[in-house]
């Protein structure tokens, strides 16, 4: 099932998970063994060994999972730079292992011991999957904040430097194979699936590599067609692939027309079979990629999937009230390293908790206990380590 593009819901009847930079891989675990399958249906089992860890903490049982693979960098943040380097290899080394490990965030369970969950609702079957208990090394169950705030998620989400949030209907099936607005990713960085179609050669210390990349997506008329070029964001490992790659693929002729000049001259042509994703800003009036920066290639995309993704609408502005009645903090209190503060702030009859991560100045504000204490394990802050803080002098909103 996907998720589709657009703005964050507003009202009950959610969940909101962190959207997090990895592969998409569905599992299945029969007789102790794991298979694993990409979103384009390729078999990636023997890609991620870790996957095994699946069955170890399901023996005996048979389940199909569904997650993504991620590779962490320093703070459990996803980084899909460092899973590139796992992406085409079929049969990692030990090295490769241990210096790239592959963690697989499982967020929804399809089947289990033989019983199909497809038609349970989405809240059912996270109940169903929390039961089971996968927190390991290598296998993880991530957190979904239900009937909260969602922009306080989506907020909690930027803190941690992750993509953006992923809003599930409580009451939805899952639809295999559908992509449905039950699911609406609401992304923090726009990102934009890609075919290479050339490539040209790099200079100064990229001499004698790729300097970069020609791109194109298919249109709404399923025509393929020019949508700039990206020449930032790869690494030494991303240039030795793609260099392998595009040899084999040589063709004379560009297989995409009205190609501009500039980016014509030199360019070395190629079919347009590979997929790669770029992040970058905004699309500009003649159809191009406006600072982009590659992330990487996408062998778990089908090329003919390659479309234009345009920005999801605004979502509509709430009335904003004529004025806050007086607002007063009643009590803080701090990490030992003082990095972050819970403010506990009366504001008329309503008393509520607020987040801030001093380092940065960010600041969750509205937030109901249960909310904060999962916010603050995302950051990897136990409640129990704060300490009194200095309240300070109470501050006004609005009018006294």
């Amino acid at each position: 099932m996907l998720a589709a593009p657009g703005a964050l819901p507003h009202g009950g009847g959610w969940s909101y998970e962190f959207k997090y930079d990895g592969v998409r891989a569905l599992t299945y675990l029969h007789d102790g063994q794991v298979r694993a399958l990409s979103r384009n249906g390729n078999d990636i089992t023997s890609h991620y060994p870790e996957l095994v860890a699946v069955a170890d903490l399901l023996p005996g049982r048979k389940a199909v999972l569904d997650g993504e693979l991620v590779a962490l960098e320093a703070g459990d943040r996803p980084s899909f730079a460092r899973l590139a380097a796992r992406i085409h290899v079929a049969r990692p080394s030990a090295t490769l292992l241990q210096t790239v490990p592959v963690v697989y965030y499982v967020f929804d369970l399809l089947h289990l011991d033989g019983v199909s969950l497809l038609d349970e609702p989405y809240e059912r079957r996270r109940e169903r999957l929390r039961a089971l208990d996968l927190n390991q090394r290598a296998v993880r169950t991530p957190p979904a904040f239900a009937d909260t705030d969602g922009a306080a998620v989506l907020h909690a989400a930027e803190l941690a430097g992750l993509e953006g949030v992923v809003a599930k209907r409580l009451g939805s099936p899952y639809r295999p194979g559908k992509r449905s607005s039950d699911w609406t990713k609401v992304p923090l960085i726009r990102t934009q699936e890609c075919l290479v179609i050339g490539w040209k050669a790099g200079q100064g210390r990229r001499a004698g590599s790729i300097g970069s990349l020609l791109l194109g997506v298919y249109n709404d008329t399923d025509q393929l067609v020019f949508a700039g070029h990206v020449g930032t964001g790869f690494t030494d490992v991303m240039l030795r692939q793609l260099g392998d790659q595009l040899t084999a693929l040589h063709r004379a002729t560009p297989p995409v027309p009205e190609v501009p000049r500039e980016h014509a001259r030199h360019a070395q042509w190629v079919e347009p079979v590979l997929v790669g994703e770029v992040q970058f800003r905004n699309w500009t009036p003649d159809h191009r990629l406006r600072h982009p920066s590659w992330r990487g290639l996408r062998t778990d995309r089908s090329p003919r999937s390659v479309r234009r993704h345009d920005a999801p609408a605004a979502p509509p502005q709430p009335p904003q009230p004529m004025a806050w009645p007086r607002e007063t903090i009643e009590g803080a209190l701090e990490t030992p390293d003082r990095r972050w503060r819970v403010e506990v702030v009366r504001r008329g009859r309503d008393q509520f908790y607020r987040l801030i991560n001093v380092a940065t100045d960010n600041t969750v504000d509205g937030l109901a206990i249960t909310t904060l204490q999962r916010l603050l394990a995302e950051a990897g802050v136990d409640m129990a380590d704060l300490t009194a803080g200095d309240t300070g002098t109470a501050r006004a909103a609005g009018a006294a």
